[in-house]
């Protein structure tokens, strides 16, 4: 990753219902729906989902943006497409939380 250009990272956390399991991986994973939307911007950057090892059915995901305004222009341009696919995938987990959004720092030559 090139520590050099801007980055954004957004990370959520999901507590998933057993029986939604599948569906919650295709439309989180690499191939899945939010990963559709989100590419529709320049700006965007990927996505990573990880599962929980230990707690079953425990997901983040890792969203990956130039900066936190690129996000929030995606999201004022593509509101109605954004909030119908959250609404959608609101069935598939008990519980979602945003859990942090950070920002790359100047990388130091102290490394």
């Amino acid at each position: 990753m090139n520590t050099h250009s801007p980055h954004y990272l957004v990370i959520w956390e999901f507590q998933v219902h057993p029986e939604a399991k599948l569906a919650f991986e295709q439309a989180y994973g690499p191939a899945g729906d939010w990963v559709r939307l989100f590419s529709r911007s320049s700006d965007y950057r990927g996505s990573q989902l990880l599962g929980d090892i230990d707690r079953p059915g425990r997901y983040l995901t890792f969203d990956h943006w130039t900066s936190r305004e690129a996000l929030r222009q995606f999201k004022q341009t593509h509101q109605a497409d954004y909030e119908a696919l959250d609404k959608q995938c609101e069935a598939l987990t008990g519980n979602e939380s945003l859990r942090g959004e950070f920002e790359s720092l100047s990388a130091s030559s102290s490394t």
